[in-house]
């Protein structure tokens, strides 16, 4: 019976270890299960150590379905361009944490250099042509808000 008790005082300690550890924005992503493609670019752009670093971050995440409006030899070719994919995963990143309470309309800057621009629309929140479709997912270095498209820089 010490036995058992002692076993399950573990699993409760250990389980309590593992939600008082919050993800990062690239364990977030992966978890939520639809980011799957942002992932794997993350990956192919060497990001993934800036976006599992302190930040913190807003990521303006292109889900699997916006990324399957990209061709696929335009989606392999990107792949393979690690300075092109940088500059388009960077334009979906905005330094700092803004919770969806906080965007405003209007142009912002994000970590590639340029500016896209934010905007409302018969209810929703764009950004550039891009619909917002999912708001304030939390990640101990930052935020990602899900867009139905993938955005690309000027």
């Amino acid at each position: 019976m010490k036995k058992v008790m002692a076993g399950i005082a573990g699993m409760a300690v250990a389980f309590t270890f593992n939600l008082a550890h919050a993800a990062d924005i690239v364990d977030t992503a992966k978890s939520a299960g639809s980011f799957n493609t942002l992932v794997t670019a993350v990956q192919a752009a060497g990001l993934v150590d800036t976006l599992k670093g302190p930040g913190p971050f807003t990521v303006f995440a292109p889900t699997d379905e916006a990324f399957a409006k990209i061709p696929k030899a335009k989606l392999d070719a990107l792949l393979k361009d690690k300075a092109a994919l940088t500059k388009v995963l960077t334009y979906h990143v905005v330094p700092g944490k803004v919770m969806a309470a906080d965007v405003k309309p209007g142009d912002v800057k994000t970590v590639e250099g340029s500016s896209f621009k934010v905007a409302a629309k018969d209810g929703n929140v764009m950004v550039d042509k891009a619909k917002v479709i999912k708001t304030d997912v939390a990640a101990d270095n930052g935020v990602i808000h899900a867009i139905d498209s993938v955005i690309m820089p000027k």
